[in-house]
């Protein structure tokens, strides 16, 4: 089984363009989608997808609309009941792939809430592989909240793999020494801020056929305690770091029709691999596949293993740019 945790949900919107967003302008809307939502959320629809033992943990009242929209879905979840509604989050595609996303802050989750969310999450994770620690923390949740639960699943036996970004990515890296987790999947920009580069810098060094600065910066989280760093790139990727090597995925040359959790789609595509038996370039190839099937789809589906094609994948053993550095 796999756990999946999203402490700040969402119901997604996305609205497809004809054209370019023009700030200030009047924009026909050419077709609109609504999706449960979130991080954590997003994997547990695409592993359900792919018929993995699945169950979503998240905080939302009873009868809410994302709870309609998961049991619809058919996916398992258990809710932490709490009595603000589950936010909506705006995606807004335009013609040539760029998504512009606007995201409210999410419901406050008091010290009650807080308390009942870790014990669901830890009497869940008994019985887990993996536990998927994702996203955003909502109001009334510490940045260091992400930490602390790496810290208290360590001893029981299951995986952990967290995405997040800003504070909680921040609180969880300076945690390392007591709290690494064995995945951690940052995107460019969110691998920068742990390091002193930029996101614009990691991305065009990859565009120009350098991985050095990011398996540079991946090594370094390796070297502070995270087990296994898989670093997504957009259209130019994804690389996997851990102790025993480095290895570049790259996908197909594709306009993007919505990039909406194309990222939660890839770390459910390692995981996938991963629960198979698969090794670390395999795992990576199947990432990578997964968010490219992502990625082709409108709004913020998912996708099923029939539209995954890990053919089109190219995976490059880069290990000697980690033993050049």
């Amino acid at each position: 089984m796999i756990i999946t945790v999203t402490p700040n949900p969402s119901i997604d919107r996305t609205v497809t363009l004809g054209g370019p967003l023009t700030r200030g302008g009047l924009h026909r809307v050419q077709s609109m989608s609504v999706e449960p939502g979130g991080k954590g959320v997003n994997v547990a629809r695409a592993l359900t997808l792919a018929g993995v033992e699945t169950v979503a943990v998240l905080p939302a009242p009873a009868g809410d609309p994302l709870l309609t929209a998961l049991e619809a879905a058919g996916v398992a979840f258990h809710a932490v009941t709490v009595t603000q509604a589950v936010r909506t989050s705006l995606a807004i595609n335009e013609s040539d792939g760029t998504t512009t996303k606007l995201n409210e802050r999410g419901a406050t989750l008091g010290q009650a809430g807080v308390w009942a969310l870790t014990r669901a999450v830890l009497d869940r994770a008994q019985q887990a592989r993996w536990v998927v620690l994702s996203g955003s923390l909502p109001p009334g949740v510490p940045h260091s909240w992400y930490a602390d639960m790496v810290a208290e699943l360590a001893p029981m036996g299951c995986r952990i793999a967290v995405d997040t970004s800003d504070g909680p990515l921040s609180a969880l890296a300076e945690s390392f020494s007591r709290a690494a987790p064995d995945l951690i999947k940052p995107n460019a920009a969110e691998l920068a801020s742990l390091t002193e580069m930029s996101a614009a810098e990691l991305e065009s060094a990859v565009a120009r056929g350098d991985t050095e600065p990011v398996v540079c910066a991946a090594q370094h989280l390796i070297d502070r305690g995270a087990r296994t760093v898989l670093a997504t790139l957009g259209a130019a990727g994804a690389v996997l770091v851990d102790s025993t090597g480095s290895w570049l995925a790259t996908p197909p040359s594709m306009v993007p029709t919505s990039t909406v959790g194309a990222g939660d789609a890839a770390l459910a595509g390692y995981l996938r691999a991963d629960l198979a038996g698969a090794d670390a370039p395999q795992r990576l190839q199947m990432a990578v596949a997964y968010g490219c099937a992502a990625a082709a789809l409108p709004g913020s589906r998912l996708p099923s293993p029939d539209l995954v094609d890990v053919n089109t994948v190219r995976v490059t053993d880069i290990s000697y740019d980690s033993a050049a550095t």
